[in-house]
């Protein structure tokens, strides 16, 4: 099977460890993606911080910021040995404090750069090694740059690429604004499948609906899906029938999966206490476009519920919705 087929991407603040224990419960099969790790994290940082993740969570890739060669080889090798399936280097990130560290969206302006930090991974591990990128930088829109970019690279043994479909504009756009004021231009990445059939290509960026992931999929190897995934996360749970010919896994309804991450909420605390509104954040979409979503996302998020235990919470969460689904001459108000 093809591991890229479909994936949710590596996001800052939010592709955290709990948020993959989440959409494993959603999707089986989908790729999930670590948010992105510099080196100079793990190389002077607290390594089992950055790199601990739930056995559930498989398949699991790690991506990594850096540009110099050793610190990411020495990177991947740890990747490597704590059970990650895929080491991603970020050619595509265009935020300043990235730039500042001469990594991210501005590696696409050094090919052989990138193509030196590759082969000093793929030296050291024997997991796949990947690179995900833009199509090009600023307003330099000619495909020759892509296309010349993913040459060099893939001759120093990368073979799967996750190609951003916009340009990254390094001056006078915020990250936010780069995910959506540069153009989405498709048509690039399908060129460089016709140019390099022998690689693995994947589109991300804009993608929003299973019609669209369809459509992509017939032309390309895999496709990446970013924010709706996190805002609307009961999309994945139609992914593994839709895209990976697998039946659901269990019982799949909401509820369930609110209830399984109360048991996850309550089995970290219990580890490590970690707070359950760190977990709960991430499944808020859970309920996006139902009657009641509002409400329910109100109990989870009210900050003076957060001494309550988790489960409690999510009684007072699904009571809020019932209530909700109630003509409003019915409805009881509960006081918190």
């Amino acid at each position: 099977m093809n591991p890229w087929r479909l994936s949710v991407a590596p996001m800052m603040d939010w592709t955290d460890r709990h948020c993959r224990y989440f959409h494993r419960l959603l999707s089986r099969h989908a790729l999930l993606y670590t948010e992105m790790v510099t080196t100079g994290a793990l190389v002077h940082g607290d390594v089992a911080r950055h790199l601990r993740f739930n056995v559930e969570e498989h398949p699991v890739a790690l991506q990594l910021g850096g540009s110099e060669a050793a610190d990411l080889a020495h990177c991947a090798r740890l990747g490597a040995q704590w059970g990650y399936e895929e080491i991603n280097l970020n050619c595509g990130c265009p935020s300043e404090r990235v730039q500042r560290g001469a990594f991210g969206a501005c590696l696409m302006n050094e090919p052989q750069l990138v193509a030196d930090c590759v082969k000093a991974m793929v030296d050291v591990v024997t997991v796949p090694v990947t690179v995900k990128h833009r199509i090009g930088i600023d307003k330099r829109e000619c495909y020759e740059f892509v296309r010349d970019f993913v040459g060099t690279v893939s001759e120093a043994g990368c073979q799967t690429f996750v190609v951003h479909a916009r340009n990254a504009w390094l001056k006078g756009l915020s990250p936010k604004e780069n995910r959506e004021v540069p153009p989405l231009r498709y048509e690039l990445v399908h060129r460089l499948k016709q140019d390099f059939p022998e690689l693995t290509i994947c589109i991300n960026g804009g993608i929003t609906t299973s019609e669209q992931v369809a459509e992509q999929l017939r032309v390309l190897d895999g496709v990446m899906v970013g924010r709706e995934a996190y805002h609307n996360p009961w999309w994945l749970a139609s992914w593994d029938a839709d895209f990976f010919d697998a039946a659901p896994q269990g019982e799949m309804t909401r509820e369930a999966i609110e209830e399984q991450m109360v048991t996850y909420m309550e089995r970290e605390a219990a580890r490590e206490a970690t707070p359950w509104a760190t977990i709960a954040r991430h499944m808020l979409g859970l309920r996006h476009g139902q009657p009641g979503a509002r409400r329910w996302r109100q109990v989870w998020s009210d900050h003076k519920l957060k001494t309550l235990p988790p489960r409690e919470v999510m009684a007072l969460a699904q009571a809020a919705v019932r209530d909700a689904a109630q003509p409003s001459d019915e409805r009881m108000f509960p006081v918190f």
